[in-house]
């Protein structure tokens, strides 16, 4: 009885956004530390101010127009759940969410998009939740897929590239790729099948530690398996996903090109710069996955950086300023629209999170109703 109380104890001790926010403080020491001690500040600082604005313009005008993609994307997501919506609303839906991501500790835009689904047209939340994981999964493959693509571009094409010091980075994005796709084709192939393991899996694992990420899985390859039961959903989701982060890696090429001087600066040829941008972007949005620091700030740039640098002959000064003014650009994007969608949808995003229901909603009507 003492160890249960105990463990609850410590439960309300180290909340997840607690634990995000010391993540994000011990992200940033050591990283502050690290470019501090090894790197010329000063040439960051003059390099990021050197940019070419024109390009830097282009950047965000292309990166905003992604977001209607996005809207378009979660439409297909929830058509294929019976659940029809404007992509001007989901569009909105999907910018506050982030931003409440980006904002709130702990993931929280998640339960703000269920909410405002529920809210505003009355979705239930078990179908919100679902959605999202539908997108999540679909975000990883294609980001898994392009890296893949890059990787692959990489070896049958320019030798520019440095295949010595970029060994290792090189090694690893290979490795992260590889899992991703593996996993995603993998889950995607399993959820088209007529296998059922759902309720096998909850009972080997009832009264278990393991029940609650168990019963997480398994809501999950629910919602995976009804946009894979329907071929032409599949595709669409896919295929949209592919264009929003085509889109993402096609920003980062513009900012680096506005630090470089043009795409004619003579560092690395366009192929590779393609390439590359697409590996960093790859790289750097799979370690925000894991949940160290609060929107991925410090992860991002460490891998964008360590891509760039390990692959190219590109100063490792000028890698950090655009690992650094990309994130930014998208992060002040992702906040100037969550703040429009806000006074669109009158609601606030931290509010929301804090009336939205905890997990994002994942109610026992969804547990029960998985079937996976």
């Amino acid at each position: 009885m003492t160890s249960r109380s105990d463990s609850a104890r410590l439960r309300d001790r180290f909340t997840r956004g607690r634990l995000t926010l010391v993540g994000t403080a011990l992200v940033l020491a050591v990283g502050g530390w690290f470019v501090t001690r090894y790197v010329d500040v000063d040439a960051i600082v003059a390099t990021a101010a050197a940019a070419d604005p024109a390009l830097l313009a282009v950047a965000v005008v292309a990166y905003a127009l992604s977001w209607p993609i996005r809207g378009r994307r979660y439409g297909d997501v929830l058509a294929a759940m019976s659940t029809r919506l404007r992509t001007g609303f989901l569009t909105a839906a999907v910018f506050a969410s982030q931003t409440a991501n980006l904002i709130v500790p702990a993931r929280a835009g998640d339960g703000v998009r269920a909410y405002l689904l529920k809210r505003k047209r009355d979705v239930p939340y078990p179908t919100g939740v679902a959605s999202l994981a539908v997108e999540r999964a679909f975000d990883l493959v294609a980001i898994a897929t392009l890296g893949a693509l890059a990787l692959g571009a990489l070896a049958a094409g320019d030798r520019s590239v440095d295949t010595t010091g970029g060994v290792t980075p090189l090694a690893a994005a290979a490795g992260l790729a590889a899992v991703a796709v593996a996993l995603g084709v993998a889950t995607v192939a399993f959820a088209r099948s007529d296998r059922r393991v759902g309720p096998a899996l909850r009972d080997r694992a009832a009264e278990t530690r393991l029940a609650r990420p168990v019963d997480a899985a398994v809501r999950f390859g629910a919602a995976v398996r009804v946009v894979a039961a329907q071929p032409r959903r599949l595709a669409a989701v896919f295929g949209w996903s592919l264009l929003v982060w085509g889109v993402d890696v096609a920003t980062a090429v513009l900012v680096l090109a506005a630090l470089l001087g043009g795409f004619d600066g003579g560092v690395v040829a366009l192929p590779v710069l393609l390439a590359v941008c697409t590996l960093a972007v790859s790289a750097g949005n799979l370690a925000k996955v894991l949940p160290l620091s609060q929107g991925g700030v410090g992860l991002y740039e460490a891998a964008f950086t360590g891509l760039v640098v390990g692959t190219t002959a590109i100063p490792v000064e000028t890698a950090i300023a655009a690992a650094v003014l990309d994130h930014a650009l998208k992060n002040a994007v992702t906040l100037a629209g969550g703040a429009a969608a806000a006074v669109g949808l009158n609601v606030s995003p931290t509010r929301s999170a804090d009336e939205a229901p905890p997990s994002a909603g994942a109610t026992d009507e969804h547990a029960e109703s998985a079937d996976f």
